[in-house]
């Protein structure tokens, strides 16, 4: 059976109680393996010779009440082969655990901190899961760019000694996926790329773009230069009959969300309301001149 050497972070944002999971491997499609979380119960990561019950099952007994330490017990007292398992649990208030079975193949271990864990195996050595560590301790912002930022720490301080294949990264929040009624708020893979973390961050930046609302302070009034300049684009795309007359009334702001539902704008627009503009999506409407 395969190893899935990997190294990975589970996580738990201790500001808004997101938790996630993001790892590499030198391994297919990381992803389908290795992370799991739930809004309201925590994050699994599951890898050495990965155990995948661990994933659903401990997101189970987390959901149940148990916390992480005590649902990592229950998943390794079950398992015959916990000796070739590493796996790392955070649950819904912060509380991390982590296992390294002995079995695991050189160099194995892992780190438990403030509402994180990070762990790795065939790795080139401790000096990894201390950069991973370290680097999510002292990055700032949400919770996908911390743990974004301990993999290129891991990776820079030599990463899986065999090398590297794919990468993932899942954020879990309460209402936090397209459509508000699910908790998939960030879900990436990278499945085989030569650079798989800087895929992934790409992939990430895509993803804030055109799946995460903008910051309300961000935001400028439609003033009617701004509604003469959207005209004169919409019209050029096709989307605009009218009078570039920097009036926006219903049929430009008609055009404007077609436009947007056709280019995937529509998680940026719903400031429409306020006489309110994303800069953002003024620029991209630029760029596609």
């Amino acid at each position: 059976m395969p190893i899935v050497a990997t190294f990975s972070i589970v996580a738990r944002d201790l500001r808004n109680g997101d938790v996630g999971v993001a790892v590499q491997s030198k391994f297919l499609a990381v992803g389908a393996v290795v992370p799991w979380a739930q809004a309201g119960a925590g994050a699994v990561a599951t890898q050495a010779l990965a155990n995948m019950r661990y994933g659903p099952d401990g997101l189970a007994l987390m959901a149940g009440g148990r916390g992480a330490e005590d649902a990592l017990a229950d998943l390794l007292a079950g398992d015959m082969d916990a000796d070739h398992r590493q796996v790392g649990l955070v649950d819904a208030e912060g509380r991390a655990a982590a296992y390294t079975g002995s079995a695991c193949m050189h160099w194995a271990g892992h780190r438990v901190g403030e509402g994180y864990a990070v762990q790795g195996n065939i790795l080139a050595g401790e000096r990894v899961i201390v950069a991973m560590a370290n680097a999510f301790e002292r990055t700032g912002g949400e919770l996908a760019e911390r743990m974004l930022a301990a993999l290129a720490a891991g990776q820079a301080a030599g990463g899986d000694r065999r090398g590297r294949q794919s990468a993932a990264l899942y954020v879990a929040r309460a209402g936090g996926a397209y459509g508000c009624n699910h908790d998939r708020y960030v879900d990436l893979r990278v499945d085989d790329h030569p650079e798989p973390i800087e895929e992934l961050a790409r992939l990430l930046g895509l993803h804030r773009f055109y799946l995460t609302p903008p910051d309300p302070a961000s935001l400028v009034p439609i003033t009617p230069a701004i509604a003469s300049e959207l005209q004169t684009l919409l019209t050029e795309a096709g989307y605009y009959s009218g009078r570039a007359d920097g009036q926006f009334e219903e049929l430009s702001r008609s055009a404007l969300e077609s436009y947007g539902g056709v280019e995937n704008l529509e998680m940026r627009l719903t400031s429409l309301d306020h006489g309110l503009i994303d800069p953002q999506v003024l620029a991209f409407m630029r760029r596609r001149r």
